[in-house]
């Protein structure tokens, strides 16, 4: 009874050749939730030996276009890639106003889905979603396998959320919590309570700070430092800590510098690295 977290994109906003954008794939018992969506996902999905046909939900975090740059590519190629008679549609889980965009999106790619309709006798329909939007608690409950959000503080990015995953069986129940982009905040606390790992995105303060752009120096706003992701770690008593989404981006031979900033507030496991880094975590006791 385990739980994979796999990091398909660590990059950030701006684009970066190493790195996709936000993206996290999640395996727990026999189900591939995959949060977010930024740039290059279906790629980064293929190189872990997953694809849009294979997943079970796609949890958005919220609505910044660095975590849903690639929404219309996952939904269309689903769509087109799945061959089973009568498939379910997708189902996607997100903050208020996930919806809209999810319908917007559709609406963008309207040519696209007629010509593929009139040349395939067997698309009749235009790809089929199951789009609920939620800002706090138990949202899904298939097979063992739950997912529970809690609201976090990414203003004036309003609302976005968190996600608590969580796999149990007869041997126990293992936990990953999913914080998104948000400084310190209490609900975020409570969800983590406890969990096996916490996938954090993380930004360098003392990095952005030095830089002469005001635009990107605001960041530094509505992103927690590696210093306070470790910290809200230390107070949720997580087991392991797991960096993503690093801004600026982490370099190779940089990694000692990233972990040592976060084990000045947290003292347990820390994991961070490249895209399609992979961390498997149990039930702990």
């Amino acid at each position: 009874m385990t739980i994979e977290i796999t990091l398909l994109g660590t990059g950030s906003p701006i684009p970066d050749p190493n790195r996709a954008g936000p993206s996290t794939l999640i395996r727990a018992g026999g189900q591939q939730l995959l949060v977010d969506c930024g740039r290059g996902v279906l790629q980064r999905l293929a190189a872990a030996g997953a694809g849009a046909n294979t997943l079970s939900a796609l949890l958005l975090t919220h609505l910044h276009s660095d975590h849903i740059a690639d929404l219309g590519d996952l939904l269309i190629t689903r769509w087109v890639s799945t061959f089973t008679p009568e498939a379910p549609p997708l189902p996607i889980i997100g903050p208020p106003g996930t919806a809209e965009v999810v319908e917007a999106t559709l609406r963008a790619f309207g040519h696209d889905i007629g010509y593929r309709i009139a040349h395939h006798d067997d698309l009749t329909a235009p790809p089929g979603v199951d789009v609920r939007e939620h800002t706090t608690g138990p949202v899904r409950d298939r097979d063992g396998v739950t997912i529970t959000v809690a609201p976090t503080d990414h203003r004036p990015v309003t609302p976005t959320i968190g996600f608590r995953i969580e796999h149990r069986d007869e041997n126990g129940t293992a936990s990953v919590v999913m914080a998104g982009d948000t400084v310190p905040c209490e609900s975020l606390d409570e969800l983590a309570a406890g969990a096996d790992a916490l996938v954090h995105t993380v930004i360098r303060d003392d990095l952005i700070e030095r830089l002469p752009q005001q635009r990107i120096r605001d960041i530094c706003d509505y992103h927690s430092s590696v210093a306070q992701a470790a910290a809200t770690a230390k107070r949720a008593g997580v087991g392991t800590l797991v960096l993503t989404h690093y801004v600026p981006a982490l370099v190779p031979g940089q990694e000692d510098q990233w972990r040592a900033l976060a084990a000045a507030e947290f003292d347990g496991p820390i994991e961070l690295g490249n895209d399609l880094h992979r961390v498997e975590v149990s039930a702990r006791g």
